[in-house]
């Protein structure tokens, strides 16, 4: 793109078909209606959990806070909406897997409702959101059971603040930049979930990682796009993180918070026996 004087957008416009663009704003139309029925949806998502879902009243909460509350909470709402609908069983967009699908469309939701974004600026954030989950599974893994959840929300953290980053008139190097820190900042994450459901700690780690995209963008616009480490160091670094991982943190629920919590569920399940 440096070399060319283009942007990202204009790279994958020139290596994709000519439909790509509609394709994307079929898949724009998806996350929006996803997280609509997310906010819609209440009660408790199915499984031995019992997880309420909290997406509606996070939602009802931000509309009526103020300053930097309202902003934050609509995103949390977004994000929860997403995951709590791939948890219970409704249609989401993988971005780029299920278990971190509530990060991208937040992302995109929020600059929609908040910053007023159009939805032609979002889909083309989306195409650079997509050449950048596709330079991780192409070069890395966006595989929870081989590297971790850094492997996937790290990714989806990358994908947002990339998208975000261009969404708001980022250069190409402010852009890789905000790919890099979202991806950095979730080196060694790694994925316990309890009971084997993609609800706890996931549901809410896909809001936290939404507002830290948000806050990688924000970064860096603020710099010239320099930096040290580049995205494809950290791509590297992810994968040998990923190796070195015990497999008991990498999707199989029998370490780090899924054993803790099984624990204790085992313990309240006999004294209530």
């Amino acid at each position: 793109c440096k070399r060319e004087g283009c942007t990202l957008v204009d790279y994958v416009a020139a290596h994709e078909s000519a439909d790509i663009f509609d394709y994307l704003a079929e898949v724009w139309a998806q996350m929006q209606q996803t997280i609509k029925n997310g906010l819609e949806n209440e009660g408790v998502l199915p499984g031995t959990l019992k997880l309420a879902r909290k997406a509606s009243s996070y939602n009802i909460k931000a509309m009526q806070s103020a300053g930097s509350s309202r902003p934050m909470g609509m995103l949390f709402a977004a994000a929860l909406a997403t995951s709590e609908e791939n948890a219970g069983g409704g249609r989401v967009t993988t971005a780029p897997t299920c278990g971190a699908s509530g990060v991208v469309p937040a992302v995109m939701y929020f600059l929609k409702h908040d910053q007023g974004m159009t939805d032609h600026r979002l889909i083309r954030g989306l195409a650079t959101a997509g050449l950048i989950g596709n330079v991780v599974k192409s070069n890395g893994s966006i595989s929870g059971a081989e590297v971790g959840c850094q492997g996937e929300l790290g990714t989806a953290c990358a994908m947002a603040a990339g998208a975000a980053t261009q969404v708001l008139g980022g250069t190409p190097l402010q852009i890789e930049y905000a790919a890099e820190m979202g991806f950095e900042h979730n080196l060694g994450l790694t994925c316990d979930p309890v009971c084997g459901y993609v609800q706890i700690p996931c549901i809410e780690r896909n809001a936290f990682v939404a507002q830290k995209a948000r806050e990688c963008a924000i970064y860096a616009l603020f710099s010239d796009g320099r930096h040290m480490v580049t995205f494809d160091d950290v791509v590297k670094t992810m994968m040998e993180t990923g190796r070195d991982m015990q497999a008991k943190y990498r999707e199989t629920s029998l370490g780090g918070l899924a054993s803790v919590c099984l624990k204790r569920m085992k313990c309240n399940f006999n004294d209530n026996m």
